[in-house]
């Protein structure tokens, strides 16, 4: 056990006998075998101990446990107690994901403050097998065949070689002390379920379960190195990057048989889910404009691009006083004058209305769902949004689109076209230039 434990570290790089190690330690079968190896291996440890108060006296048994074998050692020792159960039912998570949650933030502060190179957990090929099974259960993609890292940052898990009986043989040898959690012989978990249920059932099928898994997940890693590299070529290809914008084109995905999963691997990280990838794959030849939104982002179909953006809070209108010469929101700017004399200008971003037609304070806003107003040359009102798509506008140039409002009514979609009702006439006495440009401010800027 000693020599696969220092040949796995090696081979894996997790590790080196010149870095300090904070080991997170239960007082469980694993966790104690896996201090006792850097022990005797000579690495330079210290142990980090949570105590969820879960259990009771028992919790704080173990703390108590794991605290005096340290102190016998003379290995540095680390604890926190935690109100889980109040923490699970604040964030709305189960005692699992809150325990996890838990755990790792004080790991992480730990480590920080102290300047441990590595974190090093006793998860082994049982719990990587467990977490396969469950990812199949969840529907996961390629990447959760591979089971648990090995190494994922500083975080290490130095005994993802060693089965469950193994590790059990290697206390029972060395005559390790180790305290049981109750809990772990009841089948109220996910994990418990699969390791006394499904799992026995399963070495019935193959009794050498561990080896072949075992065998599964390198091949499996090796697939997501590959799969890495073709999605990096892939992105070469037929992705770009303007601003906050990815641009996927849609070309990219017809020669896949599955362009669906493709898509899922390019957003995912993005909270997208599957079936929002199904359905814009679907979409992909239909009309443009159609959207998809995940928590944070947000992707639409174009003409010739899957767009990947961020959502954006909707800015505040900007409110314009009728003595108001210039304001500027974001980096734009609108300038207003009172010419004297009609000149008719060609420059989209310059509108003259007649002054009469506008109740001020007007507003200056982007424009949204269900705006309508009555384009120059036309009696009848059109909406905003078929305005845009008559005119081929993209969806990411849409997302910068705004409109002057007066009394409720829009009287310019800027840059695009003023409306009929505020428009000059031989019977206009006097006139109102609204002149639109971009500028370099800094955003939120307001005057």
């Amino acid at each position: 056990m000693n020599e696969a434990f220092l040949s796995f570290l090696t081979q894996k790089k997790l590790c080196t006998p010149h870095h300090h190690i904070l080991v997170a330690v239960s007082g469980g079968q694993d966790s104690m075998a896996l201090l006792h190896l850097f022990v005797r291996a000579g690495f330079r440890v210290s142990v980090a101990h949570v105590n969820f108060q879960l259990r009771g006296k028992e919790s704080d048994q173990d703390q108590e446990f794991v605290k005096n074998f340290c102190r016998a050692a003379r290995i540095p020792f680390y604890s926190k107690k935690f109100q889980t159960e109040k923490y699970a039912v604040k964030k709305s998570l189960s005692i699992q994901m809150a325990a996890r949650a838990l755990r790792y933030g004080w790991f992480h502060e730990l480590m920080l403050r102290h300047r441990f190179d590595r974190l090093a957990t006793a998860h082994h090929l049982n719990d990587s097998i467990e977490t396969v099974l469950i990812n199949i259960t969840r529907g996961t993609g390629l990447e959760g065949l591979d089971g648990i890292a090995a190494k994922n940052k500083n975080i290490i898990r130095p005994l993802l070689f060693a089965t469950r009986e193994q590790i059990h043989s290697y206390v029972k040898e060395n005559k390790i002390r180790w305290r049981e959690d109750a809990s772990n012989n009841t089948d109220d978990y996910v994990r418990n379920y699969l390791r006394h249920q499904v799992i026995p059932k399963l070495k019935k099928i193959n009794p050498s379960l561990e080896d072949s898994v075992a065998d599964m997940l390198e091949k499996t890693a090796a697939g997501n190195e590959l799969a890495e590299a073709g999605l990096l070529q892939w992105r070469e290809k037929f992705e770009t990057i303007q601003g906050d914008q990815i641009f996927f084109l849609k070309k990219g995905f017809s020669g896949f048989h599955n362009p669906c999963g493709l898509l899922w691997l390019l957003v995912k990280k993005y909270g997208f889910h599957f079936d929002q990838c199904r359905q814009a794959i679907r979409s992909l030849d239909k009309q443009s404009g159609k959207k998809f939104l995940s928590d944070n982002y947000v992707l639409g179909i174009d003409r010739k691009s899957l767009i990947l953006s961020p959502q954006k809070k909707e800015e505040p209108a900007v409110t314009i006083t009728k003595n108001k010469t210039q304001v500027t929101w974001g980096v734009r700017q609108l300038k207003i004058s009172t010419p004297k004399k009609i000149k008719i200008s060609t420059d989209r971003y310059t509108a003259l209305l007649d002054s009469a037609k506008l109740t001020f304070p007007i507003i200056w806003r982007a424009w949204k769902k269900g705006d309508f107003f009555y384009p120059l040359g036309m009696d009848k009102r059109k909406k905003v949004s078929d305005f845009l798509i008559d005119r081929k506008i993209s969806i990411s140039e849409k997302k910068n689109v705004t409109v002057i409002e007066s009394a409720g009514e829009i009287a310019w979609l800027v840059g695009y076209r003023i409306s009929d009702r505020f428009k000059i006439t031989d019977r206009t006495q006097a006139l109102t230039k609204l002149e639109f440009k971009t500028t370099a401010l800094k955003s939120g800027q307001v005057d």
